[in-house]
């Protein structure tokens, strides 16, 4: 469980990231209500899979879904580049991510 709390805490950082976009600073209220709560469940879905991941795992694997996913909505959403160059670094992000959860314990600490 603590995995998929790990993952959708990396979606939701997606959400809010791509979210402060449409906030304009903040000015906007719907959007910046939005944001706030999927910044407020993200960090507490982050938090309780920091109570068996180890917080580096959790940590890296949070930011590289973050990373990755908004990375590839701003090119669907923005018209951002999309290089080879560019898709291929994602690419290592993600296997990054992949190899930080087949290789890492989600033991807690003794």
């Amino acid at each position: 469980m603590p995995w998929i709390y790990l993952i959708i805490a990396g979606c939701l950082e997606c959400g809010w990231a791509v979210g402060l976009k449409y906030t304009e600073g903040f000015t906007r209220p719907i959007p910046s209500v939005l944001t706030g709560a999927a910044m407020i469940a993200s960090f507490w879905l982050l938090s309780l899979a920091m109570r068996t991941i180890p917080v580096g795992t959790a940590y890296a694997v949070w930011t590289g879904i973050g990373a990755t996913g908004v990375a590839i909505f701003g090119m669907i959403l923005f018209d951002e580049p999309r290089d080879i160059a560019r898709i291929l670094c994602l690419l290592l992000i993600f296997a990054g991510v992949l190899g930080l959860k087949l290789l890492s314990g989600a033991n807690p600490p003794a």
